[in-house]
C-alpha cells in the first residue's frame, strides 16, 4: 500500500505561530492555505486514490474537502489522526517547543501527549489502514502526523524525526508493505 501524506494548507495560527489541537477552535485556512490546497490537488490529480481520510481539526478538513471536490472522493474524518495534543492550545509554538527540548520523543507537558503517546494513537490508524484493500490512500494530516508515518514507513526511531519539517500542502509518498507493517 502506498499512503501520501498531506499537511494541511497554512492556517491562521500558522500566521502567528500558536498551536492549535482542540477540534472544538475554528483554526481555518487563510487565502494561501486555500490557494496551497487547490495547488495540491492540481499535483494530486493523476493519481489514483482509493480513500481520503483527514483529521477532525477544521483546517485539515478544509484542506481535505478543497483536494477532495477535484478528485472526486469523498473525506473520511478519523479522530486517530488530530494533531497531537501539546497541552499548549492557543499558546505561541515556541513555548511548547522550548518544554519540550531536553526530550522530545517522551516529554508530556501537562494537559498534553508526548510523541511516543502520539505515535501510539497514530499507530493505531496506520495498522488498521494498512490492512484494508486499498492500493493508494490519502491522509489529510499535521506535520506532527507525517513525522509518525515516517518514521513508520522508513523503520526510523521517533527520535530521528522530531522536529523533521514537513511543508505545507506538499504530497509526501510513504510505501508499506511487510516489512514495515
Amino acid at each position: 500500500m502506498r499512503l501520501i501524506g498531506l499537511r494541511h494548507g497554512q492556517s491562521g495560527y500558522n500566521v502567528l505561530g500558536l498551536c492549535n489541537d482542540d477540534p472544538a477552535d475554528p483554526v481555518a485556512l487563510t487565502a494561501t492555505g486555500t490557494e496551497q490546497a487547490l495547488a495540491a490537488s492540481d499535483q494530486l490529480a493523476g493519481q489514483a486514490v482509493d480513500r481520503l481520510y483527514c483529521s477532525p481539526l477544521l483546517r485539515t478538513r478544509q484542506t481535505a474537502e478543497l483536494v477532495a471536490s477535484r478528485l472526486g472522493l469523498g473525506v473520511i474524518v478519523d479522530e486517530r489522526l488530530a494533531d497531537i495534543r501539546s497541552g499548549f492550545n492557543g499558546r505561541p509554538v515556541a513555548e511548547y517547543l522550548a518544554a519540550i527540548a531536553d526530550d522530545p520523543v517522551n516529554t508530556r507537558p501537562v494537559g498534553g501527549e508526548s510523541l511516543y503517546d502520539y505515535a501510539a494513537r497514530v499507530g493505531e490508524f496506520l495498522d488498521w489502514v494498512i490492512l484494508q484493500p486499498f492500493p493508494q490512500v490519502l491522509l489529510v494530516v499535521h506535520e506532527e502526523t507525517l513525522r509518525v508515518i515516517h518514521a513508520r514507513a522508513g523503520r526510523l526511531s521517533l527520535a530521528q524525526v522530531a522536529g523533521m519539517p514537513f511543508a505545507n500542502c506538499q504530497p509526501y509518498f510513504f510505501q508499506f508493505d511487510s516489512e514495515n507493517l
